[in-house]
């Protein structure tokens, strides 16, 4: 069957997105109908609670990086001193691995708590987003970059600069806002399956205890920390149970949901944002 250009099913980013929303109504739906309410509402709240943090995430990112990979190119023109310390202070985090740069956000957070700070679930969500939002933000930096660079060294840069148009304005309209969405797109997708990723392996991480006075229960609840609860990890470990027995599969989905759903979420939504990506730049040839 040959499909003809621009139809859903040949952009696989649309396609993506339809898949990845349709599975999560249908999960839903099917939660709704046999996941006893407390630990049905327990998933919504979860699912709420990520999607905002890791939306929180990708609007910090884009700001972070718009920001600063501008102020770079300024800088390198204008204050070479400026420019080399400012690239030493980011390349210095940088050179943090994002999981543990996470952990250490979510250490001071614990710092917070256990002093009566930051008690409000918006805050800590805030805050969480804000600790991801500084690992990841690099990544929008070093695109910003690389599209200003790219666009720099063409002929309509300096034909609008000749023709007394600021530079600051080709930068942002003309090379960041009408020739890079496609670009800064994808880059978000990336970030936020990222800050899903990190999210969810950090509450495993806290599930351990990072004091005797701050403890999982005391942080939002998300996907991940639902995860690491004592419930959903009996109903992970009942998958095994198929190994003995084959036809116990048909209560893994009535009497196991809570962990089995958390557990579908998180990777189906994973695996969809990455197809989601790969069409993006397949569609737009990035």
């Amino acid at each position: 069957m040959i499909l003809k250009r621009g139809t859903i099913v040949s952009r696989q980013d649309i396609l993506w997105t339809c898949i990845w929303v349709g599975g999560l109504i249908v999960l839903g739906i099917w939660d709704g109908l046999f996941l006893n309410s407390p630990a049905f509402v327990m998933v919504q709240t979860a699912f709420r609670n990520t999607v905002l943090a890791c939306t929180f995430v990708l609007l910090l990112s884009l700001l972070f990086g718009w920001a600063s990979g501008i102020a770079l190119h300024f800088l390198e023109t204008n204050n070479r001193p400026l420019y080399l310390l400012t690239t030493f202070a980011l390349n210095v985090l940088r050179s943090v691995p994002q999981i543990i740069g996470t952990l250490i956000g979510y250490v001071i957070l614990t710092f917070f708590l256990g002093r009566g700070i930051l008690n409000s679930q918006t805050s800590q969500l805030a805050w969480m987003s804000l600790v991801i939002a500084l690992v990841v933000f690099q990544e929008v930096t070093d695109l910003v970059r690389e599209r200003i660079a790219h666009y720099s060294k063409l002929e309509f840069f300096h034909a609008m600069l000749s023709c007394g148009i600021k530079e600051h304005r080709i930068i942002n309209r003309e090379i960041l806002w009408k020739n890079s969405r496609a670009h800064l797109l994808n880059k978000l997708v990336s970030i936020f399956a990222t800050a899903i990723f990190l999210q969810c392996s950090i509450d495993f991480i806290v599930s351990v205890g990072l004091s005797t006075d701050v403890s999982l229960s005391n942080f939002p609840v998300t996907l991940g920390s639902l995860l690491a609860k004592l419930d959903s990890k009996q109903d992970i470990l009942a998958i095994g149970t198929i190994l003995k027995d084959i036809t116990s599969i048909r209560s893994l989905f009535f009497e196991h949901l809570q962990g089995i759903s958390t557990a579908c979420i998180i990777v189906f939504s994973l695996f969809c944002l990455y197809k989601i990506s790969q069409g993006l730049a397949r569609h737009y040839r990035l």
